[in-house]
């Protein structure tokens, strides 16, 4: 009896290893391929009703789409298809940071912060095995808050609660690495395509919203 669930123990440790070491190599080939995508963005200088279409493109993917092709190799075609949209969307985002004195080093800044964030969080939980599931009631009440939050500034344009949306983005996104990476680690999540689209997203959070504060705090203009 002692054999079978040492045995049943390291079947399950293989596959969580499998499902981690799988979402880490999909999450870096997409980052990499986004990063691709707004690098053409940028060069053919794509208007902001443009990034609005792929942006609401990804979404229709996220939803409709991705559920029903994450358990199959097409599964993969979509999370690229999702993140490319996403990085193609970021282009004239950037090439408006690009426009300010210091603009380079504030994008450059946003990338290494995200970066940091998510090694730490990613390496805490790897490290402790902790189990973060109980935050996902509070994440996605966080997530819809900051939704309504933004939506209203839009009509209100309030600087400081631009920032304050921001910042909160920055906490509820890393709160999702948290969880997110911890499902994976404990075995409550099995699907990496799945995975690696949840923390793209959080990742492309962080990093758009770390961009907006700095340009803030820290344009020369």
């Amino acid at each position: 009896m002692r054999n079978y669930s040492s045995s049943i123990s390291s079947t399950s440790s293989i596959s969580i290893n499998k499902v981690l070491r799988n979402t880490y190599m999909l999450l870096s080939m997409t980052l990499l391929f986004s990063a691709l995508m707004a690098g053409i963005s940028m060069t053919v200088n794509v208007g902001h009703m443009a990034s609005m279409i792929c942006s609401f493109g990804a979404l229709g993917l996220i939803w409709l789409v991705l559920p029903r092709a994450a358990n199959s190799t097409a599964g993969i075609g979509v999370v690229f298809a999702i993140t490319g949209l996403l990085g193609f969307g970021l282009g004239p985002l950037l090439n408006a940071y690009l426009s300010l004195a210091n603009g380079a080093e504030l994008i450059a800044t946003s990338l290494g912060g995200t970066g940091i964030i998510f090694l730490a969080l990613s390496a805490y939980v790897l490290t402790t095995k902790k189990d973060f599931s109980f935050m996902g009631g509070f994440l996605m009440v966080g997530i819809v808050l900051a939704i309504v939050a933004s939506l209203a500034n839009i009509f209100l344009a309030i600087p400081a609660l631009s920032l304050a949306v921001s910042a909160a983005i920055i906490m509820i996104m890393s709160g999702f690495i948290l969880f997110d990476t911890s499902r994976i680690v404990n075995g409550g999540e099995t699907n990496y395509i799945m995975a690696t689209v949840s923390l793209y997203l959080s990742l492309y959070n962080i990093f758009v919203s770390l961009l907006q504060i700095l340009g803030v705090f820290g344009s020369d203009d």
